[in-house]
């Protein structure tokens, strides 16, 4: 058994407390004047779902739940789930379209994505900071448009919509920041 003190708790690392397993959201560093410093730490349960945020000492242990973190592989959607394979074992998984959410727009055939489950539950998951994707929508370059800060809108394959610089057209494949959904080069 190994733990983790409050202070040192990161995002996404898992953590046993109050008879469950929790994924740590948000943690923040409290100190108000000449008081003792306090960590403000927002955890997720992953089997109900529950948010709680609390306070807690700085040098408070956890017990650490350990990630099963897996490199896996895009392949479909179907009637609202996702599916997934493991590139070694060539398990397929199913996972919900609602536990992506709006990131699901980036996703694109044989896309590798890491998922990180607990206890065989998938709790986590981590897009590529950058994705490549097909503009599918846009509207036509303007000749002699030269403002160089003009960006027009595009919609790119899975939904994603991104502003584009003029020159950008249909067809045209772009990378874009998963993180921040801008785009960055063509590819």
């Amino acid at each position: 058994m190994s733990t983790v003190k409050a202070i040192d708790l990161r995002r996404g690392m898992a953590i046993r407390f109050k008879d469950g397993i929790w994924v740590c959201v948000e943690n923040e560093k409290v100190a108000k004047g000449n008081w003792r410093s306090s960590q403000v730490i927002q955890i997720k349960n992953i089997k109900t779902g529950q948010l709680l945020k609390d306070r807690f000492r700085t040098d408070e242990d956890f017990e650490e739940a350990y990630l099963d973190h897996k490199d896996m592989e895009f392949l479909y959607a179907q009637s609202g789930k996702l599916v997934f394979m493991d590139p070694e074992s060539y398990e397929q998984v199913e996972l919900p379209a609602d536990f992506i959410g709006d990131m699901s727009v980036y996703l694109t055939p044989n896309l590798h994505v890491q998922v990180s489950f607990v206890e065989g539950k998938p709790i986590i998951f981590q897009l590529p900071n950058v994705v490549e994707l097909k503009i599918i929508e846009t509207a036509p370059h303007l000749q002699g448009a030269t403002a160089t800060n003009q960006m027009k809108e595009a919609v790119c394959e899975g939904g994603a919509k991104v502003r584009v610089p003029p020159f950008v057209e249909t067809g045209t494949i772009v990378k874009i920041d998963t993180r921040t959904g801008e785009y960055l080069s063509r590819a």
